[in-house]
Formats: structure tokens, C-alpha cells, sequence
């Protein structure tokens, strides 16, 4: 579904001296499944997840998405900040609906309303962003970009802003929210629990520039307890790998 090959990033600082981000990155991310991408800070991982997006362009490589290089935003891939970035002006539903507007009215409202309901914003679809708790932003930032019904949802460390009962919630939230739509999901984070937790596939980055270290699978059913031996087992994993990065 989603194929990269010998990507690169380099960048300009605008003194003449160019900065390469990332290089040499080979990914291949199948339909529904999970990956999470960890990694220390500057090794590129939102680079990549922008690249994917469709928000940079690569210096040298490609991304496929079903088959068509992938050139720009498109509404097959959605992705969620770690900012909500609303529109202070604008309510809940007026924020999701900007995702949606070159759809008809009703289409939108039929959109909307099952999303609110997904993200359990039901009753707060008229409340505007300052009324918010950081983890209801969080949904309705979530909610926008799964109105689309992308095929491919981006999160760039969405919870990392939050406190940690509030990030576990949305962590749960955001697994069943991917068991119900089965859209393929990649995640950038820092927490390595969140990772083991979350995807069927952890991809472990280093460097400067950044490459794949390594890439571990994650084999165990949902929902998972975060506290069980198997779930620690691959957390020291990944940690050890981050270690000789």
C-alpha cells in the first residue's frame, strides 16, 4: 500500500550550507497495520512523516501510495499534530467541517456527527476550543483528520503534550478508534510504552542523518496490558536499540 524507497531530505539553512535530514530510508507499510517510529530527537522522524504526507518533498527517493508517487497533500492521508491546531473561532464542528467543504451540507453533517460521536464529543460539538480540555482538543483534532476517511492516518507525537492519564485514555481511544476503521496508522512518538502498546510494528531511527536502525515486530493480541512481562520484554528491546543509536 504505502512503499518507500532510498529516501532523502536535504536542506538548505540558507548560507550555502546544505543539511541532509535523512537518507538511504527504505519502508514498506502494509493495509491496516500499525508502525510506530521512535528515535532520538533530530533524526528525522517527522521529516519523514511530513514527506509521507505529502507536506515536503523528498531530495531524492519516492513514496507510492497505491500505486501513484505521492506529490503533494491528498485526502487519502490525513494527520494529526502534536498541536490541535484549531481555529479559535471556530466550534468543534466548525473546525471539522473545514476538512469537508467541498462536500454537500448534509454529507458533512452526517460526517460530522458520526465522528463526534466516535471521539466522544457528542455533547460538545457547539463548545469552541477554548472550552476544551487538552484532550478533548486532541479529539477533535483526531476527528478532522478521520473525517476525510483517509486510507493512511499520520500522528506526529499527538499526546505528548498531555498528561499521563489523559494520554493513556487517548491511546486506548485511538485503538479502538483504529479497530472500527481499520485505516492504516503511522505514529511518530518518544514514549516507547506507547509504542509497544500501540503498533504492529516498531521502526527504530538514529542519526544524523537519519536511517532505520531497526524494525521489530510486535506480535501480541489487543488489547494489550501495558504492565504484562511480553510488553516489557519489547520495551527493553527497543531501548537497547535506541542505545546504540
Amino acid at each position: 500500500m504505502l512503499a518507500i524507497s532510498q529516501l532523502a531530505k536535504r536542506f538548505d539553512d540558507g548560507a550555502g550550507l546544505r543539511h541532509l535530514a535523512l537518507e538511504g530510508i527504505d519502508l514498506a507499510v502494509g493495509e491496516h497495520a500499525i508502525v510506530a517510529l521512535v528515535g532520538t530527537t533530530g533524526c528525522g522522524k517527522s521529516t519523514l512523516l511530513r514527506i509521507v504526507g505529502g507536506l515536503d518533498q523528498p531530495s531524492h527517493g519516492e513514496v507510492i501510495l497505491d500505486g501513484r508517487p505521492v506529490q503533494g497533500p491528498t485526502a487519502a492521508v490525513g494527520m494529526v499534530f502534536q498541536e490541535p491546531r484549531l481555529m479559535p473561532w471556530l466550534t468543534v464542528r466548525g473546525n471539522i467541517r473545514l476538512a469537508l467543504l467541498d462536500l454537500p451540507r448534509a454529507e458533512q453533517d452526517r460526517r460530522i456527527d458520526g465522528l463526534l460521536d466516535a471521539v466522544g464529543l457528542e455533547r460538545f460539538g457547539d463548545a469552541l476550543p477554548r472550552q476544551l480540555s487538552g484532550g478533548m482538543a486532541q479529539r477533535t483534532a483526531l476527528a478532522r483528520a478521520l473525517v476525510r476517511q483517509p486510507s493512511i492516518l499520520l500522528m506526529d507525537e499527538p499526546f505528548s503534550a498531555l498528561d499521563s492519564f489523559t494520554r493513556l485514555k487517548l491511546q486506548d481511544h485511538l485503538a479502538a478508534l483504529w479497530a472500527e476503521a481499520r485505516f492504516t496508522l503511522i505514529l511518530v512518538t518518544h514514549d516507547v510504552e506507547e509504542a509497544v502498546t500501540l503498533a504492529d510494528r516498531v521502526v527504530v531511527m538514529a542519526g544524523q542523518p537519519g536511517r532505520i536502525r531497526r524494525e521489530l515486530e510486535i506480535d501480541l493480541p489487543r488489547p494489550r496490558r501495558r504492565t504484562a512481562p511480553e510488553v516489557q520484554a519489547l520495551k527493553e528491546q527497543i531501548i537497547q536499540a535506541l542505545d546504540l543509536s
